[in-house]
């Protein structure tokens, strides 16, 4: 509602004599009271009066073509005139069309994204899909806004596991099936798993190429490395694909493997670093007493490094290559201790970046009965799998739906992703998210598929008028006067990317199209749009279309399909 709000404010400013950033322009928490509202609390205070009078005031002597103004005990309510709420809000979108929502606020800073993060040699599975939904949707708010976003896939490359990784392909060979070549790796990796258990001789071979592989030395143990990573990241990349995610950088742990030196000696020269029983941690209980018995080890007694120590040196790497304004990082919520401990070691060497340090955590993907997500033979669930499950359900759907129309297997992907994507974002992300394949491929109720209908709906609107040649006269704005709800909820959407974006809250975009395809729906079904005089179906066409237009650029926002036709 910033193509009011402002213009409020400045009238008010104007009135009083006051700046204009001081009043604070909200929606009213009942909408029959009015399409704005300022409290008055915090200036009736400044200026020794009691909000209601205040409110009564300004009131009296408002003035602002368009707009008026009613005190409500200490609120001061603003109705906009519809006709001028109509032809502002429709001429606005129409004018930026895919740009609506955007804005340059965010110019000349940069946000730095840590989202999705797989494993090499496994294949993704459900829990990643949470961090990979949740961080593309935040990519995306934060460049309608103007940042520059640095997305980095942060995968895991690195650590003592791949010793025995590397010994297993040293004993088995390197021959995985090219058809699935990340579920050869799998087995290889699980494999590895068992004989470190339960053959020393193994064990002692796998610890030796750990170490050589730290040791960044050349030879064969590092070449099968490289292949594993090379074979999981081409895996990893089909996933993305196909759910429409690209990362600007792909970055594992390995990659800062040369700068760790550099890390233990910045920390040491702070002067946080202590030496306990060998190993080298950094105590927090002086910044956190919670703190006080989980000291951040950056160096175990063996000299081998940990997850802490590289996640410590990715972000100073990060901090002098990009400078950011946010650094961004989508993790579950359970490793809320890590994040608590990294940004301990920073609060504790004093960085004034510290606070740009942001864990985005989330809760759990669960299945029914509020169990995880399982394969039918109860083993974690491939994210492949889960995607092919729900597409072929999709399009079961959509062929008992339609029939005969054409491009059935591609709206299914579309619906079938999309069900997934918005059914992980449509909630606070912190809850967690119940999955039932039935439920989110519904097209009633607060689901991808409703929302996608409704923006196909809309699209079948606008051909049909086409075919009959309406809506071609200049609009009559007074034919929208039942339509104060939608043009209302199309005016905040600019306010809702902002929220979002700034509470790393998808789930705020998730919503406003769901209220939003909520007031259309009851819109159009009270006021016909094809068949009326001229002027009115206009008016009412160019509704539909700044509708359609709104929703799809939401939907893309959150990383789904905006379907011409389902």
């Amino acid at each position: 509602m910033r193509l009011f709000a402002d213009s409020i404010a400045q009238a008010l400013a104007a009135q009083t004599g006051r700046p204009a950033a001081e009043f604070r322009i909200e929606l009213p928490r009942d909408p029959a009271l009015g399409d704005l509202a300022f409290p008055c609390f915090q200036l009736a205070k400044q200026l020794g009066k009691a909000p209601p009078a205040l409110a009564a005031e300004l009131a009296g002597a408002w003035k602002l073509e368009g707009i008026t103004a009613q005190a409500t005990g200490p609120f001061l309510n603003f109705r906009i005139d519809r006709q001028v709420l109509a032809e502002r809000v429709v001429r606005t979108i129409e004018g930026e069309g895919v740009s609506y929502g955007c804005s340059r606020e965010g110019a000349g800073q940069t946000v730095v994204i840590d989202y999705s993060s797989p494993n090499i040699a496994k294949p993704m599975h459900v829990g990643h899909l949470r961090s990979t939904i949740i961080g593309a949707a935040l990519v995306r708010l934060h460049e309608q806004l103007g940042y520059r976003v640095v997305g980095i896939n942060h995968i895991g490359d690195w650590g003592s596991q791949f010793g025995g990784l590397v010994v297993a392909i040293r004993r088995r060979g390197k021959q995985i099936d090219e058809t699935n070549p990340v579920h050869g790796l799998l087995e290889l990796y699980q494999w590895s798993k068992q004989q470190v258990e339960s053959d020393p001789a193994f064990a002692a071979e796998a610890r030796e190429a750990w170490r050589e592989l730290e040791s960044g030395r050349e030879g064969e143990v590092r070449e099968l490395w490289r292949h594993v990573t090379k074979v999981s990241l081409a895996g990893f990349e089909k996933t993305y694909r196909r759910l429409g995610i690209r990362h600007d950088l792909v970055r594992g742990e390995s990659w800062y493997e040369n700068m760790l030196q550099a890390t233990f000696e910045r920390v040491e020269k702070a002067g946080v670093v202590e030496l306990s029983q060998g190993a080298l941690v950094v105590t927090l209980g002086g910044v956190e007493k919670s703190l006080k018995e989980t000291p951040c080890l950056l160096r175990q007694s063996d000299g081998t490094t940990l997850y802490a120590t590289r996640d410590l040196a990715a972000l100073f790497s990060r901090w002098e290559e990009f400078g950011f304004a946010r650094a961004l990082y989508v993790v579950g919520g359970e490793q809320k201790l890590h994040f608590r401990q990294l940004k301990g070691v920073l609060k504790r060497m004093s960085l004034d970046w510290e606070p740009r340090v942001e864990h985005i955590d989330f809760g759990l993907l669960l299945g029914p009965g509020r169990t995880k997500l399982a394969s039918r033979k109860g083993a974690v669930l491939v994210l492949d799998d889960l995607l092919d499950e729900v597409v072929e359900e999709a399009l079961r759907v959509v062929q008992e739906k339609n029939p005969e129309g054409a491009n059935l297997a591609e709206i299914a992907e579309q619906v079938g992703i999309g069900a997934i994507v918005f059914n992980d974002l449509k909630r606070e992300r912190i809850k967690d998210v119940l999955f039932d394949k039935q439920e989110i491929l519904s097209f009633e109720g607060d689901t991808g598929p409703y929302l996608q209908y409704t923006h196909a709906r809309l699209a079948s609107i606008l051909r049909k008028a086409e075919a009959a040649s309406e809506g071609r006269a200049a609009p009559d704005w007074n034919g929208l006067g039942e339509a104060g709800g939608v043009l209302i909820a199309l005016a905040r959407y600019p306010d809702v990317v902002r929220s979002a974006a700034k509470n790393c809250e998808p789930s705020e975009v998730s919503q406003y199209l769901i209220q939003l395809a909520h007031e259309l729906n009851n819109w159009y079904v009270g006021s016909r749009v094809l068949g009326q005089e001229p002027g009115i179906t206009a008016a009412r066409l160019a509704l539909v279309r700044v509708s359609k237009s709104v929703i799809g650029n939401g939907l893309r926002v959150l990383g789904m399909a905006a379907p011409e036709q389902m």
